[in-house]
């Protein structure tokens, strides 16, 4: 179905291809997950399978992309549209109507369908993504995550015979990503769709995946195989494979099931062990809080007389469904939008009455589209005119930068970087001010791995200065490995808040794998377990050292 033969890309300007001399075979119906490091090539190699690398992007393409028998090089994009279909990481990029069902339509109008065709695809795709409610909504109104399900909505109606996805469950919460999961699977199950998708939350895809191929970055030849042997020696995994390595458990378990029926030996081991947490002081001195605030949209409630407050040194995670109201929350915070009642202090001030300058020296927002922050046409300008905002010491949001990006260089515009480098500039924007209270809205979309850990001493080592951080996350492992306390929120209320050991292991929801996999036992990490287990000793059957 996809052939990349001698595939090598350069893109202007650059030295290096950012792919180099690439075969690939991808077969009609299967699940293929992409993945590597951020900014490695991942968004690179998904546009090429529909022209858009490099009709679209500029560039030195040499050998040939060939999807369903035609030649990338002779077809331009919208020769393959009725082929191939795409959903970029940022969903509102590709939007060019007003509402959820005009949305889902409007390509199958680019196409020429008929109205009763046209009628019944939308109305099979609202049930499919579980977005029957919200189809007469603006696209402007909707969640992260409900955007996301849009956009994959709007490719499907198509029915293309290739499905090409860039971070697809990045903005989901957990029960949101497995209906799109399960979605995806039914494709290639049932209609022989090939899925071809990038994504960073291996633990929620790895399972379904028939091939990975890990891109490497800096034009170096990929790895492809089957997933278990590309996980057993990759140095990005998920949580449960992390686990099955620490404890020796053959073969290599992708799954929690699969997990499960091996962990009753570390089990056994880990009686009367507890895990190490993060010391936290009892009664933090309150930084921000939230008394009575209820937000309304029109006709529409989302937040519904939330009282909160965070203090000094703690990190709290909120967490809940999409569309439950974590961003207005935020917004309420940094004195966004609109309050129908309540009142929000932060370092003892309405929000609403400090200047520009002021606000940002007392809370700091990184929100879910990073680029609304960023201006200046290179990443250099954009580091020298925050410090200027921030009236810090020249060179403050270079060497931030430097710390959580090094591999960014000073003369890229913003907007040529990776979805989850420019988070990463936004949120080195933001930190330059050092401001007491740091609100985060989706802060690890587009990270990998070893950039989501520098992420999280980060805001361990801010937290330990005596920051404040509230973190909007639908990403259950950085929760489990950062915070120190959880808040739900359900339709505009907080319906849980405390310790994070204990909200999130009593959530089938919002459990992390770890915690799924020793339940009934309480552990969040696999750096909790290995802790434990030190210094090694001798080991029951089926745990190795």
């Amino acid at each position: 179905m996809i052939v990349f033969d001698h595939v090598s890309l350069t893109y202007p300007g650059a030295t290096t291809p950012v792919l180099s001399n690439i075969d690939l075979r991808i077969p009609e119906g299967e699940l293929v997950l992409v993945v590597g490091r951020t900014g490695s090539g991942k968004s690179t190699l998904l546009r090429a399978i529909n022209g858009l690398v490099p009709h679209f992007t500029g560039g030195t393409l040499t050998g040939r992309v060939v999807v369903g028998g035609r030649d990338t090089a002779t077809h331009a994009p919208r020769d393959l549209a009725d082929l191939v279909g795409v959903v970029p990481q940022d969903p509102m990029s590709g939007f060019v109507t007003d509402t959820v069902e005009d949305e889902l339509a409007y390509g199958m109008e680019c196409l020429g369908l008929a109205p009763a065709v046209m009628r019944r695809r939308v109305e099979e795709t609202l049930d499919l993504l579980g977005l029957a409610e919200i189809r007469d909504r603006a696209l402007a109104t909707l969640s992260g995550g409900q955007r996301q399900r849009v956009a994959i909505g709007a490719v499907l109606t198509a029915h293309p015979r290739v499905l090409v996805l860039d971070e697809p469950t990045s903005a989901l919460d957990p029960g949101a990503a497995e209906e799109v999961l399960a979605a995806l699977q039914r494709l290639v199950h049932d209609l022989g769709v090939t899925v071809v998708m990038a994504e960073h939350r291996l633990e929620r895809v790895v399972q379904y995946a028939d091939q990975v191929i890990v891109v490497p970055g800096d034009g170096q030849p990929l790895h492809v195989g089957l997933p278990v042997d590309i996980m057993r020696h990759a140095p990005i995994a998920p949580p449960v494979v992390e686990l099955g390595r620490l404890a020796g458990w053959q073969p290599l378990p992708l799954s929690v099931r699969d997990a499960r029926r091996a962990a009753g030996p570390l089990r056994d081991l880990l009686v009367g062990r507890t895990p190490a947490l993060r010391a936290v002081v009892d009664s933090p001195r309150p930084l921000a809080q939230a008394s009575e605030v209820t937000v309304s949209y029109g006709s529409r409630t989302a937040l519904r007389g939330i009282t909160t407050g965070i203090g000094e040194g703690e990190i709290v995670a909120l967490m809940g469904r999409n569309g439950a109201g974590k961003s207005t929350l935020l917004h309420a915070l940094v004195g966004i939008g609109p309050r129908a009642r309540g009142s929000v202090t932060v370092g003892g001030h309405d929000p609403r009455s400090l200047d520009g300058r002021s606000l940002l020296h007392q809370v700091g927002l990184v929100p879910q589209e990073p680029g609304d922050l960023l201006e200046a046409t290179s990443v250099a300008d954009e580091c020298r005119a925050a410090d200027r905002d921030a009236a810090c010491d020249a060179g403050t949001t270079r060497a931030l930068l430097a710390l959580m990006a090094p591999e960014i260089e000073d003369g890229t515009h913003p907007r040529d970087l990776s979805e989850g480098q420019r988070l990463l500039l936004a949120l080195c924007v933001i930190l330059a001010a050092r401001p007491p209270l740091l609100l985060l809205d989706e802060p690890t979309r587009g990270l990998d791995y070893p950039t989501k850990s520098r992420l999280a001493r980060v805001l361990a080592d801010l937290a330990d200065a005596g920051h404040a951080v509230l973190l909007a996350t639908h990403d259950v492992e950085l929760v489990a490995e950062v915070a120190d306390r959880v808040m739900i929120i359900a339709d505009g209320e907080i319906v849980a808040d405390g310790p994070t050991l204990d909200v999130v292991t009593s959530s089938p929801m919002f459990a992390p794998q770890v915690s799924k996999i020793l339940s009934p036992q309480a552990w969040l990490t696999v750096d909790q377990v290995a802790a434990a287990l030190a210094p090694p000793g001798p080991l029951p059957e089926g745990v190795a050292g």
